[in-house]
């Protein structure tokens, strides 16, 4: 049977056993008539809060936080949509932030394709910093006593607004809500804290779970603290239509928005896997290698221990080269030996998490990797290479048991893969 992942900027057509081959997918919700309509009807009548115009007094700073190039949200349609509504509001009195977290800038370029070449031109438009304590302002400190640090531009604004969309997160929970404040906004040292490794290998710290995840709860407390923001979420569909809108108190509509998307992504599995397949979900997510844990991840889910996971990631950015998490792993002699190290009292690398959560899924799986990057790219982060997935899932079959069956995930970590014998919401260790 053929199967289109979810890769790049189109699809990845592959050719996977009739008979064995389970494809899994979110339901499909139909895109909103009027998607333009719907944000600004939301923002008059948001959920727990008072409708945005209510926010806004004469001479009041707004700061707009948005997600940056890694992220699917419709910056070039919502944050114009959003201006306009602000349009009282003179534009010398409006930042844009960009939600980097622990991301690269993004270039000029970059950010009008994002938000429209008007829309860079005629407002102030910021990269977050993380690592510059110039441009921070701590609130109190984490759970491990690091300091807690948010954005001065966005914590000094009168007027907090975070946009962004809603989509399942494999240790967060779900994107979107205080994730777009910490650690969207927040410092290098506070992001490190709450991404520790005692964080990350808690059960809760998984797909769909945001009560009882340290990780989520932890952001939503720390999002909290600067006082109130207005939250404008939306969750999208496979053709990144806009299907529902999610507008005021940040955790109530958040909430709504997770409620939202889990009834669509959430995907019953009777039994474990021999070989998953899954994808990135595509671009932007699947820029990088280090974005393609989340599709790892996600696969994992219902893989048998032992088994084969093979995902689909075009990674036109590389791992990106020269970065934390490529260092990281180009350091270590493998899984265990970067596990070890992470264990190590006091060690403490940026963006360890990522390949924290690769190391553990390699502890229960073989993975594959089909990318654009060179193959000694793909070996020097400890995967394999897999020029033809068709030909790696014929090449499996004859090394399995005569039973053995196949999961396709094509649109990735959108969709939330849990087996029979685990509630919906039941974490899954990696």
């Amino acid at each position: 049977m053929k199967v289109r992942l979810a890769y790049g900027q189109g699809h990845l057509p592959v050719e996977l056993p009739e008979g064995r081959t389970t494809v899994i997918e979110p339901s499909h919700n139909p895109g909103l008539a009027d998607e333009r309509a719907a944000v600004l009807a939301a923002l008059e009548k948001p959920i727990a809060a008072r409708p945005l115009r209510d926010w806004l007094k004469p001479g009041s700073r707004v700061c707009v936080a948005f997600t940056d190039i890694t992220r699917a949200t419709p910056n070039d349609r919502l944050i114009p949509w959003l201006l306009s509504f602000l349009a009282d509001v003179p534009p010398e009195r409006i930042t844009l932030l960009n939600t980097l977290g622990t991301h690269r800038p993004n270039t000029r370029a970059e950010l009008e394709r994002l938000l429209t070449p008007a829309v860079v031109r005629n407002y102030r438009v910021l990269n977050h910093e993380a690592g510059n304590p110039d441009t921070l302002v701590q609130f109190g400190t984490t759970r491990d006593g690091a300091p807690a640090l948010l954005n001065r531009h966005f914590v000094e604004a009168a007027v907090r607004i975070v946009t962004g969309f809603i989509e399942p997160h494999f240790f967060a929970g779900f994107s979107g809500g205080p994730k777009g404040i910490m650690p969207g906004l927040a410092g290098l040292p506070t992001v490190l804290s709450n991404h520790g490794v005692s964080h990350i290998n808690d059960p809760q710290a998984a797909f769909g779970v945001t009560q009882g995840n340290p990780i989520w709860e932890e952001m939503r407390d720390i999002a909290l603290r600067p006082g109130p923001s207005f939250l404008l979420n939306v969750s999208l569909n496979e053709q990144r239509q806009i299907t529902g809108v999610f507008a005021g108190d940040l955790i109530a509509a958040h909430q709504a928005g997770c409620d939202f998307v889990r009834q669509s992504a959430m995907q019953r599995c009777e039994a474990p896997f021999d070989v998953v397949v899954t994808t990135n979900g595509g671009y932007p997510l699947d820029q990088n290698l280090y974005q393609a844990v989340k599709g790892m991840s996600a696969g994992a889910r219902i893989l048998k221990p032992g088994g084969a996971l093979i995902v689909a990631a075009e990674c036109r950015e590389g791992t990106p080269a020269n970065c934390n998490f490529d260092q990281l792993l180009r350091s270590v002699a493998g899984p265990e030996d970067l596990l070890a190290r992470l264990a190590a009292p006091g060690f403490s690398w940026p963006e360890q998490w990522q390949a924290q959560i690769q190391a553990l899924i390699q502890r229960r799986a073989r993975i594959w990797v089909h990318s654009s990057l060179p193959d000694e790219v793909v070996r020097a982060a400890h995967l394999t290479p897999c020029r033809d997935i068709s030909a790696a899932v014929r090449a499996l079959l004859p090394t399995l048991p005569g039973t053995a069956r196949i999961a396709a995930l094509p649109q990735g970590p959108l969709t939330i893969p849990y087996l029979a014998s685990h509630s919906a919401l039941a974490p899954i260790n990696q």
